[in-house]
C-alpha cells in the first residue's frame, strides 16, 4: 500500500536559504568594505592504502586545509594594493630580501555569515592565515567602468566553524 505524503512536509516548512552575498569578513589591517569575495574553507583528507593478502583496505590519512582566494576592491583611498603589500611585506620584504617571523605575517580571519536582518547566522575562524599569493589585476583601455580587483591567495593552518 502506498504511503500518503503529508503536504505540510513539502510545502509549508520554514526555509530561509543562506545567501552568498550576506557576509562580512574581518582581517586585521584590511577594512571590511574592501572585501568583495572570499572562498569558504575547503579541506581534503589523504588516503592510505593498507594491502592485506589479496585485498586492499583504505583509511584516512592527513587532512589538509586547501588554499582559498579573496578578492578586494582597489579604491584610490585607502589603496587596496598598498594594504595587501603591507601584509606581504610582513612576511617578505622584496627590497631587502628579509623574511618575517610567523607572528608578523600570520593572522586570524573571521568570516561572519549574515541573516536577512544582519544577524550572525554562521561564523568561520581561519587560524594562522597568510597571503601566499597576490594578483593585482590588469589595466585595460577598452573598459569604462570596471573596478580594479586584487586577488589574494590565502593559506591557513586550519579553520573552525563556530556555528
Amino acid at each position: 500500500m502506498a504511503e500518503l505524503i503529508d503536504p505540510n512536509e513539502l510545502m509549508f516548512t520554514n526555509f530561509e536559504p543562506r545567501l552568498k552575498n550576506r557576509f562580512i569578513m574581518y582581517v586585521d589591517g584590511i577594512p571590511s568594505y574592501l572585501i568583495r569575495k572570499i572562498d569558504e574553507p575547503k579541506l581534503e583528507s589523504a588516503e592510505v592504502e593498507l594491502p592485506h593478502m589479496n585485498v586492499v583496505r583504505w583509511t584516512k590519512g592527513r587532512t589538509t586545509w586547501q588554499e582559498i582566494s579573496m578578492e578586494l576592491y582597489d579604491p584610490i583611498l585607502p589603496s587596496g594594493a598598498q594594504i595587501v603589500m603591507e601584509w606581504i611585506r610582513s612576511g617578505h620584504e622584496s627590497v631587502t630580501g628579509r623574511d618575517g617571523y610567523m607572528d608578523m605575517y600570520k593572522k586570524d580571519i573571521t568570516i561572519n555569515k549574515l541573516g536577512p536582518v544582519g544577524d550572525k547566522i554562521g561564523e568561520w575562524t581561519l587560524k594562522g592565515a597568510w597571503a601566499k599569493s597576490a594578483d593585482f589585476g590588469d589595466l585595460d583601455w577598452g573598459t569604462e567602468s570596471d573596478p580594479s580587483i586584487i586577488t589574494v591567495g590565502i593559506r591557513y593552518d586550519y579553520a573552525i566553524l563556530q556555528f
